[in-house]
């Protein structure tokens, strides 16, 4: 295929998976990286690439796009008041720590492994945005100590196999112990950066091979995925907010629970059996 054609293709995708992740992000509260893995994955796929370091670009060029979304979140969240910076404070160097082990062991793994990974992380969290419930309570307040010690390197861990921010992780278990669901999700948006910024720069020191790099990847992130996505989620956020505000989110946040479960279902099968 010629180079001109390739990343005329590429540069239509992203338009689209960019535009959807923007709308699903405002509308559902959900962050963008948990679309933009698996759709970054089957579009490099489409485009001939099937390297056994594909989800290393994918999870890195995520990543790199939850810099840009999760700073945009926290300074609008921190206009409201709604940021816990003493959690931000406190559970920082352990997340930190654990978004740097998580790049460690992703660049160790092939392509199929992380896509079983990633499978099953998604398997969870579809399950708890379909059943989980407000009212749960694992305490009254944030786990310090020894137990933040354990939880923070967990969330950076995870959330960096995943190629997600802090949400998906950090908001349930900011509200199982008691946070507000508002000051959940804007002190989650802080959790993105602190995963985000040291598992990017790490990321652009992975070397990856020809056939698992799309044109204009530096390290694992692909600039073209990246630009064009930030881009079009910045474009298209605020109409998924409005959306949210004229509608009830709750059902479709159900709905989008049953896709990331089919998603990941087909993850895994696709790492099992091809």
């Amino acid at each position: 295929m010629p180079e001109t054609a390739l990343l005329i293709q590429l540069l239509v995708i992203l338009m689209v998976i960019g535009a959807v992740a923007g709308v699903l992000a405002g509308l559902l509260g959900v962050g963008g990286g948990i679309v933009l893995v698996a759709a970054f994955f089957y579009s490099f796929q489409a485009l001939g690439y099937y390297g056994e370091q594909l989800m290393q670009v994918c999870l890195a060029t995520s990543l790199a796009t939850i810099i840009v979304t999760s700073a945009r979140s926290v300074l609008s969240h921190n206009k409201k008041g709604a940021v816990d910076w003493d959690v931000l404070k406190t559970w920082a160097p352990g997340i930190a720590i654990g978004a740097l082990i998580g790049v460690l062991v992703a660049a160790q793994l092939k392509t199929r492994e992380l896509q079983v990974i990633f499978g099953i992380l998604a398997i969870i969290i579809s399950a708890y945005m379909a059943f989980g419930r407000t009212q749960w309570r694992l305490g009254d307040s944030m786990p310090t100590g020894f137990a933040r010690a354990a939880f923070s390197p967990v969330v950076g861990f995870l959330s960096v196999l995943m190629g997600i921010g802090g949400g998906s992780f950090g908001v349930p278990l900011m509200t199982l112990y008691g946070k507000p669901i508002h000051r959940a999700v804007a002190t989650a948006a802080g959790f993105g950066l602190l995963i985000a910024v040291p598992s990017v720069v790490a990321f652009l020191f992975v070397t990856i091979e020809p056939d698992s790099r799309p044109p204009f990847t530096i390290g694992a992130v692909n600039l073209p995925a990246f630009f064009i996505v930030i881009c079009m989620t910045l474009l298209t956020a605020p109409l998924g907010v409005k959306l949210a505000h004229r509608m009830n989110p709750a059902p479709l946040k159900r709905v989008f629970a049953v896709f990331l479960f089919i998603v990941a279902l087909n993850m895994i099968r696709k790492a099992v059996w091809g």
